[in-house]
């Protein structure tokens, strides 16, 4: 994820284990990404996301329900990205009804496919809000959620429905 820092924009990602280098061509399932428990990026991340935003308005109104995700140690991506969904979603209070697949469908019938979302080569082109370092760097569009939530609070819900229009 991006996040907006007293530099600017910073990429905060999570180290994998990579399948073996004898079988270059092998595609690893993303149920079967791993985390690398070598690195301490957890405590990295949650320091990052503490200095970036502490000053915001919202920072300490999310802090509690966030923190747990940097201190839990997940063995798999997919885990950690579902927990932090299910957190997200419960402190912006949406109830979205969603369920895993065993296998991957590439167009699904009678289901809300937003998959495009999360490709992170897409550039959205939303609305300004307040950022904590804006004076410095003028607004940086397309971070991460955190980024909207620290800074406009319960308001977030607001802002994405008029974003989606």
């Amino acid at each position: 994820m991006f996040i907006y820092d007293t530099n600017g924009k910073l990429l905060l990602n999570i180290p994998i284990k990579h399948l073996s280098k004898s079988s270059p061509k092998q595609h690893q399932k993303y149920k079967d990404v791993q985390i690398d428990p070598e690195y301490k990026w957890q405590k990295q991340h949650w320091k990052s996301l503490k200095t970036a935003y502490q000053t915001s308005p919202f920072f300490e109104y999310y802090e509690d329900e966030l923190a747990p995700l940097y201190q839990k140690e997940f063995k798999y991506l997919m885990d950690f990205n579902y927990s932090c969904f299910e957190v997200i979603c419960g402190c912006l209070q949406l109830n979205i009804d969603f369920y895993k697949t065993s296998e991957y469908i590439p167009e699904p019938k009678n289901a809300f496919d937003k998959r495009e979302l999360i490709n992170a080569k897409i550039q959205l082109q939303i609305s300004e809000y307040n950022q904590v370092f804006m004076e410095k760097h003028g607004f940086l569009p397309n971070l991460s959620i955190l980024d909207l939530m620290f800074n406009e609070g319960p308001n977030s819900i607001n802002y994405l429905k008029e974003v989606r229009g």
